[in-house]
This record gives structure tokens, sequence and C-alpha cells, in this order.
């Protein structure tokens, strides 16, 4: 193992030498290496869909097997995916849905945008995409606590899931309640899998409820503090993930019970703020383009003015969508916070507009 590494270091190294470099501009190496194998590359992380499942109508499941370059996910991470959508590279955020260790990578995508919807459609076994680093902090901490509440739903369940795969494979003595959300049994993604984990794994107590389903599950309708009987939620660590009113409603029990510091939450999308008194104009710089403020993000106001910048995640997480304001005050959703410095950075998809904005597009 360590002499191969030193092998793909020396090969790198060459590969990578100004004498390589030049005989391949300009294009770069990648390029004809990719014309022998398309899952080589000097440092790309590429990766090969080896099996595709269709668990829910809305959602496709991906088992990604990729290159040598790399270096794994801890449990809850996520990764940028790109893939070519009719003609034109688009990247999306998804959670890793493997377990911590796995040397394939597991995705689940809710066909909800265009990158979804292409990968539902036509992904298949030998598919090649491209895949970021692993990312993000929703992880388990070194030192497990005695007692862990994952809470998700929906596609929300995927980080969720990671967690829980790596946990039930660890030697420990934590006890673990489950409790997903979903509309119907069958938009539960991995309805046998979770049955199957706890059954087999004294440790793990599953709840699903179900909001269109009353009677076909452990619990009825949306979340609840009765839907926490049993999970001693006040010495938990808690992790949730799932759409923003489930989101919402856990996050305002727990700060109502002055456990805010006890929750760990991976958000799909960012938090929005009124848009009612949305006013102002955003001029978009390059491209000539003039709208009037809407209150939407500044992403979906670029999109909807016929634009086509680059995002990635649309949650704030993934930078890719980074543009530079030339003019203009502007609110980070996330955040709250409101600036007005000429010339800054801003991040598309969790920026919005107060009053007159001038963009770099």
């Amino acid at each position: 193992m360590a002499n191969s590494g030193l092998v793909r270091a020396a090969v790198r190294r060459v590969l990578e030498s100004p004498i390589v470099t030049g005989l391949t501009a300009p294009h770069g190496v990648d390029r004809y290496l990719g014309m022998v194998n398309p899952l080589w590359s000097v440092r790309e992380i590429r990766a090969v869909v080896v099996r595709v499942a269709h668990h829910t109508p809305d959602t496709v499941t991906l088992t990604l097997r990729p290159n040598a370059n790399w270096t794994g996910a801890r449990a809850g991470q996520h990764v940028r995916l790109t893939v070519a959508v009719g003609g034109v590279l688009r990247t999306r955020f998804f959670s890793v849905a493997s377990a911590e260790g796995s040397a394939d990578v597991e995705i689940t995508a809710k066909v909800n945008r265009a990158v979804s919807r292409h990968l539902k459609e036509h992904a298949r076994p030998g598919m090649v995409v491209t895949l970021s680093p692993a990312e993000g902090e929703f992880v388990l901490p070194d030192v497990l606590p005695a007692r862990l509440l994952l809470i998700s739903g929906g596609s929300g369940i995927t980080p969720v899931m990671s967690i829980l795969r790596t946990l039930t494979a660890r030697a420990h003595d934590s006890r673990i309640t489950f409790l997903h959300y979903a509309f119907t049994p069958r938009d539960v993604v991995y309805a046998d899998e979770l049955a199957a984990i706890a059954a087999a794994d004294s440790r793990v107590t599953l709840r699903i409820a179900y909001t269109e389903a009353p009677g076909a599950g452990a619990l009825d309708g949306l979340f609840r503090r009765e839907h926490l009987a049993g999970a001693d939620h006040a010495a938990a660590l808690t992790y949730v993930c799932g759409p923003a009113p489930l989101m919402d409603a856990v996050a305002d029990l727990w700060a109502a019970d002055g456990l805010a510091g006890r929750l760990l939450a991976e958000r799909f999308v960012p938090v929005t703020v009124p848009s009612a008194d949305a006013v102002g104009e955003v001029r978009f710089r390059r491209s000539g383009v003039r709208a009037a403020n809407d209150g939407r993000s500044l992403l979906e106001q670029a999109e909807a003015a016929g634009l086509s910048p680059e995002y990635g995640c649309r949650m704030g997480v993934c930078h890719t969508c980074t543009t530079v304001k030339a003019d203009g005050a502007v609110r980070n959703t996330l955040t709250g916070a409101v600036s007005a410095e000429p010339g800054e950075r801003v991040q598309l998809c969790v920026t919005t507009a107060c009053g007159d904005v001038e963009l770099d597009i």
C-alpha cells in the first residue's frame, strides 16, 4: 500500500512537470489522460457509477467508485458532484449516505432540479462524474455521547443514514433514536435497510412518522414534542436534516428548552427573509441586464433574468456561485448580516439585495 502511494506520487510529479505541461498545453494533461481512461486524472476526483437504484418515485440513489484521488469522507459530510447536462457542466451539492471508511460513495438525489433530474433519467453504470473532496461539519464527535438522536425528513435522510451506518458498524455503548418523517411509506428511501438495522441492533430505536398516512407508522403527523417520548432529547446529542419546516420546528423546540448547543443541523436551503418590501434594481454589469429587485436570492434573480451563473449547492456551502458585488447593500440570509462594501465577494445563493445592487455578471 505504501509502495503504491509512492508510485502514484512519482507519476504525479512527472505528469505535472514543466515538460509534460508544455507538451499538453493548452488543454492540460488531464484532457489526454481522460481520452485513455475517463477515470484517470492527476488531481481531479473522478468516479464511475457502479449501481443505480430508484427506491422512491422521486429519488435516485447512485453508488460511485472514485479514483485514487479520493481521500474518503467522514459520516455526515457532503460532496459537490459535477456532470454534463445538455452539454454544460453543472455542479450540485449531495450528502454522502455511505458509511465512513467505505470505498464507494453513495448519494441519493431528490428530483427537483436539472442535475438531479438528469441523474434520475440518464444515470447508468459506467457513467463518469467529477467529485469534490468531502466537506462539512455535520459529523460525529471523536468521543460518542451516551445518547444520540437522529432526526431526518424526506431526502434529508442521506447524511443521517451515513451516520447511522457508521455507528452500527462500530463497537460502542451509545443509545441511538432515529426519527424519520415522510409523506407515506412509499416515500422512505431506505425503508428496508432501516427496518433491518433496528431489528438487528438493540442499540437503535427506529420511529417513522407519516404526515399523509395516519396509522401507517409508529408516529403520525408533523414533528412535535410528543414524538420525543423516550428519546431523552435533553441528554442526547441531536442531528437533524430535512426540509425547512422540520428544521425550524426542531430548532425552535431545542432553543425553547435551552438545548441549542446540543443540536447539529444540515440544511438543504438557506433560511429565507420575507421579501414583500423588496425595492430597488439589480444590475448585472457585464451582461448589461437589469431587473427589478423582487427579494429573492441574487442567484434566483440572475436566472430569472436569463443569465446562467455557476452554482453548486444553492445553500451557502460550496461557494461556487461567489461573485463580486460592485456596488450596493446586500443581506446574507444565513446570518442576517447586511454589508455595503464595494467590490466585496458575495455568495449569490444566500444573498438578497437591500435596494439597488450591481453585480459583476
